[in-house]
């Protein structure tokens, strides 16, 4: 809507027998101006990048900034990666992903695609679960539909989201280097996500480049129709972190009321069991003393909640390094393997 000073402003112009079409004119850029602000414009930004991509990588950086300039500026993008679902706490994020829905329709993905699940979970050393679980909480089993076109979204991230400007320019770069003869698609027809994941797996660029297998042997990569390339990328994906076919990922703990108060930095899994023991932090079931893990302290619908975690939890949290994701991937893959043996 026109503000009331540039109303006035119109009218006064048009009383002092300026042409009328002129009035229009200056009427209409007010109007558009106060109404629609436009995008920033990144302008030398730009040019930068296109210049270290031509001196880093090879690519001409005319041709560069032409595919920049074909990408559009998408403020849902910014309005989206500034209310991430992981700032809620675990009794919220939970009823996201692991809901009897989901578990439902994760169990008869399973039982629908049992033979490729699990040749390629066996193929990889991991359970068959755990791959259809990434694929449940990644895109609802391929339901979720890719709404944005991923040059939109990185070239958004890039240039206009300066808190994390420096990690989407390398996954923009990255994108402008993947065409090739296993991945042949131009970066303008790729859709994913508002953040420039990729298809089923929600794969970034550079998980693209490093991760993505062909999995049905057709000599390419489609992460969005072909389900033995997902399946086989996820499991890769698993595999390439470390993942320890057998080994624990999660048990919720035992506290003792004297245990000490300890703050673990991260995910990695610094302690042996028989140290968190003695701080007081225990669990019901045999593990040998000498395994390494960690603490994460979360809040749940019974209030506070301490897990043990290991290596295969930091290996999913390498997908997304909340805490809360990992927790959501692996508690969805016990139940889809629970409701997948239930006839």
């Amino acid at each position: 809507m026109l503000s009331f000073r540039a109303s006035v402003f119109c009218g006064s112009i048009m009383r002092r027998g300026f042409a009328v079409i002129h009035s229009f004119l200056l009427c209409a850029a007010l109007t558009a101006s106060a109404s629609t602000p436009a995008a920033p414009d990144p302008g030398a930004a730009e040019q930068q990048f296109a210049q270290t991509m031509a001196r880093e990588h090879g690519l001409d950086a005319a041709a560069v900034l032409e595919t920049l300039h074909r990408a559009t500026y998408r403020q849902s993008v910014i309005d989206t990666m500034t209310r991430p679902a992981e700032a809620k706490p675990w009794k919220d994020y939970r009823t996201i992903f692991v809901t009897p829905r989901r578990i439902a329709d994760g169990a008869q993905f399973y039982r629908d695609h049992r033979a490729l699940l699990e040749r390629t979970a066996g193929q990889y050393g991991l359970p068959p679960e755990m791959i259809a679980a990434i694929i449940g909480v990644e895109s609802n089993y391929g339901r979720t539909p890719m709404r944005y076109r991923v040059l939109d979204a990185l070239v958004t991230l890039a240039f206009y989201y300066p808190p994390r400007q420096d990690y989407f320019r390398s996954e923009l770069a990255q994108l402008l280097l993947l065409h090739s003869a296993a991945f042949p698609y131009a970066p303008e027809d790729l859709m994913g996500s508002y953040a420039g994941a990729m298809g089923w797996p929600q794969f970034m660029p550079s998980s693209v480049a490093k991760y993505a297998r062909d999995g049905d042997g057709d000599g390419k990569i489609d992460l969005w129709n072909s389900l033995p390339d997902i399946c086989a990328s996820i499991a890769n994906y698993f595999e390439a972190f470390g993942w320890q076919t057998g080994a624990p990922v999660a048990l919720r703990a035992d506290v003792a009321a004297t245990a000490r108060a300890i703050d673990p930095k991260g995910l990695d899994p610094v302690y042996p069991l028989q140290q968190l023991a003695e701080w007081g932090y225990t669990t019901n079931q045999k593990l040998d003393p000498a395994t390494p893990a960690t603490l994460i302290r979360l809040e749940g619908d019974d209030g506070p909640q301490v897990w043990i975690t290991f290596r295969n939890f930091w290996v999913i949290s390498r997908y997304n390094k909340s805490p809360l994701y990992a927790l959501a991937v692996y508690q969805l893959s016990e139940a889809i393997a629970a409701a997948a043996r239930t006839p």
